[in-house]
């Protein structure tokens, strides 16, 4: 099993920014997809960004493109989330998740993600 905690949350004004780390312990990383989602109030959980378990392939809604950046770093068993000119509809309660996996394809679906963080939040000031 694996244990992941967000960290990295907080208030920022519209135009900031701010890095999200999920350590993770348990288990390595290395054959595990990562992912991070958001939930805003009222609204449905969403993918932001996903990475594969070589972290050769990634993905990000079209709503962050150009903003966000997902990485990992295997060695120290973390993913992170690079949000920059953040927005005030960017405001969620953020989550990392692992899903476990023997290929490189990236995983977008929530349900399919086997281990779920507490969720970090996130709230961009206007």
């Amino acid at each position: 099993q694996v244990q992941l905690v967000e960290s990295g949350g907080g208030l920022v004004q519209a135009g900031g920014s701010l890095r999200l780390s999920c350590a993770a312990s348990g288990r390595t990383l290395s054959n595990y997809n990562l992912g991070w989602f958001r939930q805003a109030p009222g609204e449905e959980r969403e993918v932001v960004a996903a990475i594969n378990r070589s972290g050769g392939s990634t993905y990000y809604t079209e709503s962050v493109k150009g903003r966000f950046t997902i990485s990992r770093d295997n060695a120290k068993n973390t993913v992170y989330l690079q949000m920059n000119s953040l927005k005030p509809e960017d405001t969620a309660v953020y989550y990392c998740a692992a899903d476990w996996t023997t290929g490189l394809r990236v995983e977008t679906t929530a349900w399919k993600y086997d281990y779920w963080g507490q969720g970090t939040q996130v709230t961009v000031s206007s």
